[in-house]
């Protein structure tokens, strides 16, 4: 029998309807174990089990008159610290400078209260966002439930922690150059990285997005439905626009009969992939192509050139804020980060400008790439979860982006792209298979990873407390 925390959000709307479980009981139940999990995994922030159960007994006094304020009302989730919430602190990640209060709740957090979702706890995340793990100068380390000893990935680190230990079927984290589909990747879950501006985020940034994190791709669909909703507060978000997200729950196999699939198994720079990764990848291009897709290997067009500048433009806006900090809020700063971003403090403008231009040098790149294509597959990451405690798979600073060369093009290019599990390690732990879309065709990308979760095989079970 599944136990309550471990069903997806359209079991638990399903159950609500015929009063076969409540939310207050689904959300005691989801208290019930982050408790035993959180010893270990430490994925939250702002944890409030009793905030929670009051929001979940007044979504179970609406589904009792039938009157549900919103499609997700009373199905618990998290939200990433950075997402703001009224009245809370934004640490950040980091312990260099005491948090701000937010004094409202950005874009994300705003819809799902509206839409009714109940709000367990904000989840972890490295100093302002610059790592693939969950290392943090201000919040506890986070760990990846499938093997704890190794790292969750990041930024968006217990937010991926979070959804594969069943804190509930729906969390938010945010991505600038993988921060989502890397955790998601290493923690066997879903997400949508989405194009640049579906989901409005407030502040806005290149290549930054929000997207949902979630064990199925129809709930990441229903997450969709709400978070794509408009806010003016986002200077880059798209135009409103009428998306039948739930159609993304229908696609099957069949749908990725007669598609033009890229498959990308060299990034062209950054860290060798790793031979199961590419193994769990191949053998992921085979099942599309006995759906009868159309796949073609694609040639590498990420350069080094590429990737150093965009490491380089990153490093020196860090530095540019590591230098507004007193001397002693620099010192609580990971030392990883601090020496990461001052690597940048002899860079000469025209440096900086040439780093600058590799942004979009990488998105003409991309967007050449695809062209030819519908949808392209690739490994998420080119390697294994690194140990919890590495800043960075490479474990050096002065080679911190070395992992990211499959993720942070489509942030560049605006595309959207997904991370769903493919294969299992030789030791059992998850391996993401990305898929990229064109611009605009965030349905698309949803749809084609719906098709592949249904023809991938059985999934091992989630890692119980």
């Amino acid at each position: 029998m599944t136990h309550l925390h471990d069903l997806s959000a359209h079991e638990l709307l399903a159950g609500y309807r015929i009063r076969a479980f409540s939310p207050a009981e689904v959300t005691q139940a989801v208290i019930a174990h982050i408790d035993r999990w959180e010893p270990r995994l430490r994925a939250t922030y702002l944890y409030r089990p009793e905030a929670a159960l009051e929001q979940a007994r007044a979504s179970e006094a609406r589904w009792l008159k039938g009157q549900p304020i919103g499609p997700l009302d009373g199905v618990p989730g998290t939200l990433k610290e950075n997402i703001a919430t009224v009245g809370d602190p934004l640490p950040a990640g980091t312990a260099a400078v005491p948090p701000r209060i937010a004094a409202q709740d950005a874009p994300p957090a705003a819809r799902l209260k509206e839409a009714g979702m109940v709000v367990v706890s904000k989840t972890t995340m490295p100093d302002y966002g610059m790592l693939s793990s969950g290392l943090s100068s201000f919040h506890r380390l986070a760990r990846n439930p499938w093997d704890p000893s190794r790292t969750p990935g990041g930024s968006s680190a217990g937010a991926s922690a979070a959804a594969a230990a069943g804190y509930g079927p729906l969390h938010v984290g945010t991505d600038i150059g993988g921060s989502l589909r890397l955790p998601a990747g290493w923690c066997g879950i879903f997400t949508l990285k989405p194009s640049l501006g579906r989901v409005p985020i407030d502040p806005p940034y290149m290549g930054r997005c929000a997207g949902p994190m979630t064990r199925t791709v129809q709930d990441a669909a229903l997450m969709m439905q709400v978070l794509s909703q408009p806010d003016a507060r986002d200077s880059m978000s798209l135009p409103a626009q009428a998306i039948d997200w739930a159609s993304a729950t229908q696609a099957g196999p069949e749908h990725l009969k007669g598609l033009r699939i890229g498959l990308l198994l060299d990034a062209g720079c950054g860290l060798p992939v790793d031979a199961g990764i590419r193994a769990a990848v191949d053998a992921a291009a085979r099942l599309f192509e006995q759906a009868g897709a159309l796949v073609t290997p694609m040639r590498p067009f990420l350069t080094r050139e590429m990737l150093d500048g965009l490491d380089h433009f990153w490093r020196t806006r860090s530095c540019v804020d590591l230098q507004a900090l007193e001397p002693g809020q620099r010192d609580r700063l990971l030392p990883f980060i601090r020496q990461w971003a001052e690597s940048a403090a002899g860079f000469s403008g025209a440096h900086v400008f040439q780093a600058y231009s590799q942004t979009h040098a990488t998105r003409v790149a991309t967007v050449a790439a695809c062209a030819p294509f519908d949808y392209v597959i690739s490994p998420v990451s080119p390697n294994m979860p690194a140990p919890a405690e590495a800043p960075s798979p490479t474990n050096d600073p002065l080679r911190a982006l070395e992992h990211i060369a499959f993720t942070v093009p489509y942030n560049m290019s605006e595309q959207p792209a997904a991370s769903i599990n493919c294969g299992y390690s030789a030791s059992g732990l998850p391996i993401g298979l990305q898929i990229a879309g064109a611009r605009f065709d965030d349905l698309g990308v949803l749809r084609v990873a719906r098709a592949f979760e249904q023809m991938r095989g059985a999934q091992r079970d989630w890692p119980a407390a």
